[in-house]
């Protein structure tokens, strides 16, 4: 609900020609990440899992060079205080046995995500506060980049303003917490984006949450969409409100935004994505340190799959949208802002995403691996199905909901080119859609397959899915025709 605020209103104001803009003069002259820095590609990612269990799969290549190829943000949410440091120390020994810099996400804050798609947390913020110096326990001597917290201080439509005080508090005592027990640590808290609070309510949040003294910076469009130069803008402009401190620095995410933000402002796994530019402290910009992968491209936000799940039909959209394969100098990731699949400084949103929170600790990720929409048995020939069944799974919230539809051909031979018809119920409007296209987006609709799904094997089954709002009551569909043929529905 708190993307849907800031989208209206961002988009509001940028219609209405009204978007601020503040002085950027001054601005930080000494990036705190020395250039070359070869951030740590984890070889247990989920993404690296699933590329060495494919070899034959037809979106294997574009993903392995695209996505697994490159660093990641490893994601430390679950609660495990008995482990925690051991989970830490795993990643960070690895690294530096490598020689490369790791960057870990703690995603742990109470009351996380305000109870969205990525709820959960520590019990209470002593609790917090315990972890976290677990966490730190196992960060050891070298170099390592910690994102703290990712939505916890844009965030906070949920807490009173004493709990807002409180978390703030907490936030102050964790980055001081790690740079004590590891002072070649980069703690870059929570800056949300370029279409979510203003530079200068960003700015006197972060400075009620510490970040003058026990920060180096903080990062923005964390599992967001926004291009590239206006995360930039949008950094630099927080930083001049902050008085353009000169230990203060930015980075941001750029993992997903190489097409910019989906069309309505969709921020739940939307299609039409693409990965941006590769993770890189070549940033052209002294006072943004990196640009980093925090969310690792192709796990879920929450709507597509659980959040933190890696689906590869979303991976392999992203990367094969890209604008092209990685290059290499040094070993160090290098190249342009990306946006809308070109080399860019500058370009304009009025969209925005949230955090679909990643769900891994210590490099052991909770979700699992899922089929994403792809074949899941069956062999090929024929042009159409004599039997199907569907599977429609709604998840609803007041006024907007979210679908996963499975269509099994029950038939003895395969569905070519599958199209699934289907009538949305009055007042429901599809605002996105994976694996699939949907259209027209309401009334009476055709689900398509894609290029690389079209076919529905004898006995097998694909999946997509779509988001939507509603008005009045929700419903859902009741009858379903493939390629014509009626279609049973559980």
């Amino acid at each position: 609900m708190r993307t849907l605020l800031a989208l209206g209103l961002a988009a509001g104001l940028a219609a209405a020609g009204l978007v601020a803009t503040e002085n950027t003069a001054g601005a930080a002259a000494q990036a705190a990440l020395p250039a070359g820095t070869q951030f740590y590609k984890d070889s247990n990612s989920q993404v690296a899992r699933w590329v060495a269990a494919n070899p034959g799969d037809s979106r294997q290549p574009v993903i392995s060079r695209r996505i697994a190829s490159q660093p990641q943000g490893i994601w430390f949410a679950n609660y495990s205080p008995a482990t925690v440091t051991s989970d830490v120390r795993a990643v960070t020994a690895a690294a530096a046995s490598a020689g490369q810099v790791p960057v870990l996400a703690v995603y742990e804050i109470p009351n996380r995500d305000c109870g969205g798609a990525s709820a959960g947390g520590a019990p209470d913020l002593a609790s917090y506060d315990a972890w976290v110096r677990n966490f730190a326990a196992g960060l050891g001597g070298g170099q390592s980049v910690i994102i703290l917290e990712p939505d916890s201080v844009s965030l906070t439509t949920c807490l009173s303003a004493q709990a807002q005080s409180d978390r703030f508090a907490s936030l102050s005592r964790a980055g001081a917490a790690i740079h004590a027990a590891a002072p070649n640590a980069k703690v870059y808290m929570d800056g949300g984006h370029s279409a979510w609070n203003s530079a200068s309510e960003q700015a006197s949040r972060l400075r009620s949450a510490g970040i003058l003294t026990n920060a180096d910076g903080f990062f923005t469009n964390v599992s967001n969409f926004n291009a590239t130069g206006n995360e930039v803008s949008y950094a630099k402009n927080v930083l001049a409100a902050l008085g353009n401190p000169a230990n203060l620095h930015a980075v941001v995410d750029t993992s997903r935004n190489g097409n910019g933000p989906a069309s309505g402002g969709a921020w739940c796994d939307p299609s039409g994505r693409a990965i941006g530019t590769y993770p890189t402290t070549s940033t052209g910009d002294p006072a943004i340190d990196a640009f980093l992968w925090v969310k690792p491209p192709g796990e879920a936000d929450g709507c597509a799959g659980p959040a933190g799940t890696f689906l590869p039909d979303v991976a392999y959209q992203l990367a094969s949208a890209a604008a092209s394969d990685p290059t290499t100098s040094g070993g160090t990731t290098t190249g342009g802002t990306s946006t809308g699949g070109s080399t860019t400084s500058g370009g304009t949103t009025t969209g925005g995403a949230t955090s679909g929170g990643t769900t891994t600790s210590g490099g052991t990720t909770t979700g699992g691996a899922t089929s994403g929409g792809t074949t899941t048995s069956g062999g090929t020939g024929g042009t159409g199905g004599s039997g199907c069944k569907v599977t429609y799974t709604p998840q609803t919230w007041t006024g907007g909901f979210t679908v996963n539809v499975t269509v099994a051909d029950t038939g003895s031979t395969a569905v070519n080119g599958w199209k699934l018809g289907f009538t949305l119920p009055s007042g429901q409007t599809v605002t996105s859609a994976w694996n699939a296209t949907v259209s027209p987006n309401s009334g009476a609709v055709t689900a398509s397959g894609l290029s690389y799904n079209a076919q529905i094997p004898a006995g097998g089954s694909q999946s997509f899915g779509f988001q939507g709002t509603f008005s009045g009551s929700y419903a859902q569909p009741t009858a379903f025709t493939l390629n014509g043929s009626v279609c049973s529905v559980s």
